[in-house]
């Protein structure tokens, strides 16, 4: 599969309902793992709001249709971030999370590894636009 061409990513991961399965999972394991903790405690409560702005965010970033802006509006992921105390462990703790919601997929091996690559670098993005800001 030639992931990160055109919506073969989506496809893979079983189109909207599979990247809301995603999600879900991954929040869940947010919930219980304990190294997750302190990136939990980032989120309200509810986590409604949390799981469906990552789906919609999924749903484009693999190439399927754009529903984060088409309901949320433009994308600012590092900027909605600045707020936070993101550093290394937040950012290894998140990329974690995915990794345990992954396993629980029933994406084929190069997928799951695919993803938390491309994963890595928006993560790692929003703990240098925070680090950034602290150093101002």
């Amino acid at each position: 599969m030639n992931y990160g061409n055109g919506d073969a990513t989506f496809r893979a991961c079983g189109g909207e309902t599979g990247i809301r399965r995603l999600v879900e999972c991954f929040y869940a394991k947010m919930d219980t793992l304990p190294e997750a903790q302190r990136i939990r405690r980032m989120h309200p409560a509810d986590l409604g709001l949390s799981i469906d702005k990552l789906a919609c965010f999924l749903c484009g970033w693999t190439g399927g249709p754009r529903r984060y802006e088409e309901t949320y509006g433009p994308i600012q992921i590092p900027v909605f971030h600045q707020r936070l105390a993101i550093g290394e462990a937040e950012r290894d703790a998140w990329l974690l999370c995915m990794a345990h919601a992954l396993d629980l997929q029933p994406y084929p091996d190069e997928l799951k590894q695919y993803l938390l690559r491309e994963l890595f670098v928006p993560a790692e993005r929003i703990r240098q636009a925070v680090a950034a800001r602290r150093s101002r």
